[in-house]
């Protein structure tokens, strides 16, 4: 299933309807709204995370991926 992110009409693709529900709210990432709204990404120090799979999102997934690249190329671990 796929599901609109609320960003600039984007989509992402969802396999199935779990989601986290962080204890620290300040981590959460990204929310998306489908049914409910729930966090769909979540992010702290040097770790995030997807409830999505952006392998599988096209466009919007390879831009995230590279992203994702470019973070951990700027910040190497010490």
């Amino acid at each position: 299933m796929s599901r609109n992110n609320g960003h600039r009409g984007s989509h992402v693709y969802f396999v199935h309807s779990f989601f986290p529900k962080p204890a620290d709210e300040s981590i959460v990432a990204a929310r998306t709204t489908y049914g409910e709204r729930f966090a769909s990404a979540i992010w702290k120090d040097n770790v995030f995370a997807t409830q999505f799979h952006p392998e599988k999102s096209q466009r919007v997934g390879l831009q995230l991926l590279r992203n994702f690249v470019g973070l951990a190329a700027a910040h190497p671990p010490s």
